[in-house]
């Protein structure tokens, strides 16, 4: 059916005349052009008399020639039927623009190959100028035929589909005899109709030449793709209006990248700000477990419960850094700070910080490491010792009250090679292959004592791959325990021993410390472990109330909250280095938030320390003992 009563072949031939943002050609089994569209010399700056019968590697910048690119593509297309790409192309005055191409291998009805179809967009910028495409009427028609990457087709004047072609059944799934003298309205879902905006394209393009919009659009059965559309309107030699050409792609896949993208920075943000609102209450409990454990070191109950609170609050914080980091390791968003480290101090490091919880359990550790620094690998010391801080965690949690966890760390000449054994509930056959997998959990039942998220191994998992590395689950079983080992490549050359860190030392004088909190409970309290620390302190609650006090009490320290109202902790900090009488001033970042974007921030604006609530005791004493071993007796 032909409802213009225009032959298909005068179809084709006004079709391909009325593109003009796309280079539409066609090339000889060998690479040389045969014939040449005006989108072609539009974008190119070539008539067709200077390009006929020359190959078309003639658009390639030199080095994509040196490196045969245009064969690769021609091989890739006669292999699969098609090859796209996208990079720089050179206009006939030597200046160059980005392209889209798609190849697409032309064949006879004996399957021999008859040459290429070769479609190029001008990404640089769009062009308006209409041009005629001169070629006949069979390679038109093979040309568009050939195309199954764009819905290429004919509007009459009132919209209805007047050609079809094979792109248009791959996307819409309509075969041309279902379609054609039917209004192209029917691709659109029911709240556009509603809208008009199939008229809306229409009147656009017939007002001002074109019409371009991306949307969803319908495929025959009723689901959706989105589309990026073109719709060009067709005039005849006198300027009468002869329909309209419409060039439809479908961008399903970019839009759900872009959609998962989006809501991966979204939940990014959302565990940020939960992060921090939690953190915020936390400070105080910690600085008030810090307290009770200075204040009743001599009453044994007080001991326990301090102790208590600070292994909850610990596990709290170790919930939310879980978070944040399978947050951004599962966009990419996790850097390294590659050195070489020797596994050992890892495993001691992580030892050490576990020991605590372990104790708590009345479970006993056991470490076995080599005498000699045999296990150096190139890694992050931070990420490495959270990897055995994790498996520990996870053998503590799994394993009854005086259970036992052997860790073991052994090399040979490729890769070193870490054991973490222990004697708990083990691992069921089923769950042992998604042990690693997000949110996967074993035990779900009510009284099961030890939760969590899911999402510590693959933490693990995911930073050891990072590192070049394997982990491994092993179990025999329910009630057998558990084995985890990872192997990272070893390097080639051992590092030089760490020194051995000194404790913390209590600090060599009184130091005059200001904090500066708008959470009262969180100043007071920061502002008490600090005086029980022998310091003078006096606390603020606002921007200004901390600037007044800092030029009448000129303080040796500054510990500064950042997310205050009116006046944040970034503003007070920049106010503060301008003061000329507070030049050896230490600043110190109490915050919420933790990630490498809010370190670098604090810094740039005059922070010297970078503390994340809640604040561990020994690591501000530890800070501390530094600024008054500078400072001197005083």
């Amino acid at each position: 059916m032909d409802p213009t009563g225009l032959g298909a072949d005068v179809h084709f031939r006004m079709l391909v005349e009325g593109v003009k943002d796309y280079a539409i050609f066609m090339l000889d089994t060998e690479g040389r052009v045969t014939t040449w569209n005006a989108g072609a010399q539009q974008i190119k700056g070539y008539s067709a008399q200077e390009v006929i019968g020359m190959h078309f590697s003639r658009f390639y910048p030199a080095e994509a020639i040196e490196r045969k690119w245009p064969q690769t593509e021609l091989a890739e297309a006669r292999r699969v039927g098609r090859f796209e790409d996208e990079g720089w192309r050179v206009r006939k005055d030597g200046s160059m623009f980005w392209a889209n191409v798609i190849i697409t291998a032309i064949r006879g009805p004996d399957g021999e190959l008859r040459g290429f179809s070769k479609i190029t967009r001008d990404l640089t910028e769009r062009k308006r100028h209409e041009e005629s495409l001169r070629q006949s009427e069979e390679r038109f028609r093979l040309l568009v035929e050939g195309v199954r990457d764009y819905v290429i087709l004919m509007l009459d004047p009132e919209g209805r589909v007047a050609t079809w072609n094979a792109g248009a059944e791959r996307i819409h799934r309509y075969a041309a005899q279902e379609v054609i003298g039917t209004h192209f309205s029917r691709f659109y879902p029911a709240e556009a109709i509603e809208r008009g905006w199939p008229e809306r394209a229409l009147t656009t393009a017939r007002r001002e030449g074109r019409f371009e919009d991306e949307g969803w659009r319908l495929r025959k059965g009723g689901s959706k793709f989105w589309a990026s559309v073109l719709i060009t309107a067709i005039h005849g030699p006198g300027g009468e209006l002869r329909g309209f050409s419409k060039i439809t792609r479908d961008l399903t896949e970019r839009k759900r990248l872009e959609e998962v993208e989006s809501n991966a920075r979204q939940m990014e943000e959302f565990v940020a700000m939960l992060a921090h609102e939690l953190r915020n209450p936390l400070a105080p409990i910690a600085n008030a477990a810090s307290v009770l454990k200075l204040e009743g070191k001599d009453n044994a109950q007080v001991v326990w419960a301090a102790g208590l609170m600070e292994r909850q609050i610990d596990q709290l914080v170790r919930l939310v850094d879980d978070l944040l980091d399978v947050s951004r390791i599962t966009r990419g968003k996790i850097a390294l700070e590659s050195k070489r480290v020797d596994l050992a101090d890892v495993v001691a490091r992580a030892a050490e910080a576990s020991q605590t919880w372990i104790d708590a359990r009345e479970q006993a550790l056991e470490v076995q490491l080599p005498v000699e620094p045999l296990a150096v690998v190139q890694g992050d010391m931070a990420r490495l010792t959270q990897v055995v801080n994790n498996l520990l965690h996870n053998a503590a949690k799994f394993t009854p009250p005086r259970g036992s966890i052997r860790v073991t760390l052994e090399a040979d000449d490729a890769q070193a090679t870490l054991r973490i054994r222990d004697t708990g509930v083990g691992i069921s056959p089923e769950l042992l292959p998604k042990v690693f997998d997000l949110f996967t959990q074993g035990d779900r039942s009510l009284d099961r004592t030890e939760g969590g998220l899911g999402i510590g191994l693959t933490i693990v998992r995911r930073l050891v791959e990072l590192h070049g590395g394997t982990v491994q689950a092993l179990s025999e079983g329910a009630g057998r325990g558990s084995e985890f080992i990872v192997r990272l490549p070893r390097s080639e050359r051992p590092v030089a021993p760490l020194a051995a860190s000194a404790p913390a030392a209590q600090a060599g004088r009184k130091l005059r410390i200001l904090v500066v909190d708008d959470n009262r409970d969180s100043a007071e309290s920061m502002a008490l472990l600090l005086k029980r620390m022998g310091n003078e302190v006096h606390a603020v609650f606002d921007g200004p109330s901390a600037l007044d006090l800092a030029t009448r009490l000129p303080p040796d320290v500054v510990l500064l909250d950042i997310g205050m109202p009116g006046m944040t902790g970034y503003d007070v900090a920049r106010a503060l280095r301008r003061i000329p009488d507070l030049a050896n001033l230490s600043l110190f970042a109490m915050t919420g938030y933790g990630q490498e974007s809010d370190r670098r921030r604090t810094q740039e604006a005059g922070f010297d320390v970078h503390l994340v609530k809640p604040i561990r005791a020994d690591v501000l004493k530890r800070h501390l003992a530094s600024i008054a071993d500078r400072l001197g007796p005083g």
